[in-house]
């Protein structure tokens, strides 16, 4: 008993410590941007959709996964020309997602634009 007595406190110390390292956003963590860059390069190296369909299925939860659809179409709905407000209430969306989205569309070389030249 004593032994878990004495672990307890070492074991929330480790935890504290471990939340905080993995907390981090990816440029303040060398492990995270490594993974990142990794997981970039090998999806961009994936030209079978079905493939990348199980392979985002395994990685991400259904909750993500319908987020990145629902990023995706705000931009395009932006892109198209349909006014925030509309964009908003048609999908349920907050402004502020929709205003990051449309400011991130509207960069100069927009990654956004870049990727719906493709479509």
């Amino acid at each position: 008993m004593l032994y878990f007595t004495l672990l307890k406190p070492f074991s929330q110390i480790f935890s504290l410590c471990y939340n905080k390292i993995m907390n981090k956003n990816i440029s303040e963590n060398p492990q995270l941007k490594e993974s990142y860059d990794e997981l970039c390069r090998l999806i961009s190296e994936t030209t079978d959709e079905e493939f990348l369909k199980d392979f985002f299925n395994c990685l991400f939860t259904e909750t993500e996964r319908s987020d990145f659809a629902r990023r995706w179409l705000l931009v395009k709905e932006i892109h198209n020309g349909t006014a925030q407000r509309e964009i908003a209430k048609k999908f349920n969306m907050s402004l502020c997602r929709i205003t990051r989205g449309s400011r991130e569309l509207h960069k100069e070389n927009s990654a956004f634009l870049r990727m719906l030249e493709k479509v």
